[in-house]
Formats: C-alpha cells, sequence, structure tokens
C-alpha cells in the first residue's frame, strides 16, 4: 500500500488506507486546521526530522476513565498530597516540558517549534488542555493533550520527579470523567499505561466511538 503525500490542502486519506503500523500519510503543514481535521478524523502527528507524519493504528490503544487503575503505592501517594494538582495552569510550560524532554532510544524531539505553536493555539482556541502536578511552585510533571466531546487525545507527558506524571494523569482522569469524557486515547502501546488501565481497541470500533463523540 502507497504512502500518501499530503499538499497545502487541507484533507485526509481514510484512515483505512493505513500501512501495517498505522502511517497513513506524511507532509503537509501541522496549522490548528488541520489538527482539528486530522483529530476528528482518528488522525494524529508524529515527526521524522522537519516532516510531519500522520498516523492512525490498529489496534488503538484507550482508556475508559471508569476502568482506571490505580495502585496502592499512588493511593498513598495522593492520599497525603505529595502534589498539587492543577488543570490549565501552566499549558505553555507543560508543553515546553514536554518538549525539552530526553527520551530513551529517541533522536530529539517529536514537538518541533512549528506544531508547539499550534498546540498553544489550540489551547486559546479551547481544544488543547493541560494537567500539572506542582511540589510548591515548582511544575515537577503534567501532560497535555486535545478534548473534543467526549473524548481526550492524549498527546505528551514529561515528570521531573518519580510518580508527578503518573499522578497527574490520575487525577486528570478522574477529573475528564466527572466532565462526562467517555475515553482518552493513548494512541500507542505502552506497558506504563497498561499498568493504569489502557487497553487495544479495534480502529473501527474507535472510529465508531468518535463519530458519536461530538
Amino acid at each position: 500500500m502507497s504512502l500518501y503525500a499530503l499538499d497545502n490542502r487541507l484533507w485526509f486519506p481514510p484512515v483505512e488506507d493505513a500501512m501495517d503500523d498505522g502511517l497513513l500519510a506524511m507532509g503537509g503543514d501541522v496549522s490548528p486546521e488541520r489538527l482539528i481535521l486530522a483529530y476528528q478524523k482518528g488522525i494524529f502527528p508524529w515527526y521524522d526530522g522537519d516532516t510531519p507524519l500522520w498516523w492512525s493504528p490498529d489496534p488503538r490503544f484507550v482508556l475508559f476513565p471508569d476502568k482506571l487503575k490505580v495502585s496502592k503505592s499512588m493511593q498513598a501517594l495522593i492520599r497525603r498530597n505529595a502534589f498539587r494538582f492543577s488543570v490549565n495552569e501552566d499549558f505553555a510550560a507543560v508543553i515546553r516540558s514536554c518538549k525539552a524532554l530526553q527520551r530513551k532510544d529517541q533522536d530529539g524531539t517529536w514537538i518541533t517549534d512549528e506544531l508547539e505553536v499550534s498546540v498553544n493555539r489550540l489551547h486559546q482556541m479551547g481544544y488543547a488542555h493541560s494537567a500539572e502536578a506542582w511540589q510548591g511552585d515548582e511544575l515537577v510533571g503534567g501532560l497535555y493533550g486535545i478534548r473534543m466531546g467526549k473524548l481526550f487525545f492524549g498527546e505528551s507527558m514529561f515528570s521531573k520527579t518519580s510518580n508527578a506524571s503518573k499522578f497527574a494523569f490520575i487525577q486528570y482522569v478522574r477529573y475528564l470523567e466527572k466532565q462526562g469524557v467517555q475515553l482518552i486515547d493513548c494512541q500507542v502501546y505502552t506497558a506504563h499505561l497498561e499498568s493504569l488501565g489502557a487497553e487495544m481497541m479495534r480502529r473501527k470500533e474507535f472510529i465508531r466511538l468518535l463519530a458519536v463523540s461530538f
């Protein structure tokens, strides 16, 4: 199956045309308008150097908020208020911290300057949101993603202190559940998120749920 090359037009090919690894298309821009369209269609961006790559894997890794798993050690950490939790208190700092994080087996960051600008714009438009963990006045962990209707598309998280990002994630999942969010998109498998209750879902079912969530 051939890989689609995007141009300046605002469009995406059908997700069913994605390659076995989920790669659907390359190129185009990462304008706020294109990002909104991508998430609406169950597509998310990643970069290879300076080139945007667009993905829609099958299966998809997701978390139902009511299936969140919290270990006894994390329950104890939450009870003793080891961190202060906030939502959208410093979105720009969260994405900046995610961008700066050095990840194992990854050369550089997939959050380019262009993407950072666009996602900050999405925050101003009410689509992109962050959750933070603080120790005093220091931001020590957090995550950001895109919220549309009853879905939250998780994008990236960071931690400067042990368990800080996990704390922010757990508290935010609980927050989103109270807000009526029914599904959290984790994109691709990680053992870390599996330990918190995430599971695989066929892309066809994910797209179906996406269609009725707005």
